[in-house]
């Protein structure tokens, strides 16, 4: 483990932070909580905003696959959307739906400015980010698909939309 050069709790606490807020709005599933978690931690993410009816730390199922993320990374509660936006946006955030709508931008078309603060809306396994959420987003950001499905786990999709905002901007 050691060679992995891992960051304890208080050095991840510490450690300076992409400028991301992850959103996720009435999530249902514990695992992918659990999951948007532990990928926060690897990005080194500034906060989880949890919102409605999606569950919150600690529990037994978030745990099992946060692996202690929920230790690291800071999170929030809010019960209406509409109060975390208004939050985000007092501090400059600028907001993104992922979801597949009309003139959403592709993903790996998609620019971030180093020094922007973003915050990253995703929304129900079902119904996806709903549409008042949308409205009050500066824009929405779609992940490319080719095969039948077109849609992904909302724990892969943070994923991949994570790896994206990252990788190639400086701190």
């Amino acid at each position: 483990m050691d060679e992995l050069n891992r960051k304890s709790v208080d050095e991840f606490k510490e450690a300076e932070k992409n400028r991301i807020i992850v959103v996720l709005e009435n999530i249902r599933s514990m695992q992918n909580v659990g999951s948007v978690f532990r990928t926060a931690d690897a990005f080194l993410v500034e906060a989880v905003y949890l919102i409605g009816y999606t569950p919150q730390p600690p529990h037994r199922d978030i745990h099992k696959t946060a692996l202690g993320a929920t230790e690291t990374v800071s999170w929030k509660y809010f019960s209406k959307t509409a109060d975390a936006i208004a939050e985000l946006k007092a501090a400059g955030y600028k907001l993104y739906g992922i979801e597949q709508v009309e003139n959403s931008i592709m993903l790996n078309d998609f620019v971030r400015d180093a020094g922007e603060k973003t915050a990253l809306i995703f929304g129900n396994e079902a119904e996806g980010v709903e549409q008042e959420t949308l409205l009050a987003c500066d824009a929405c950001i779609e992940i490319p698909q080719f095969g039948m499905k077109h849609s992904l786990n909302i724990s892969v999709a943070a994923g991949v939309v994570l790896w994206e905002m990252v990788r190639g901007v400086e701190k």
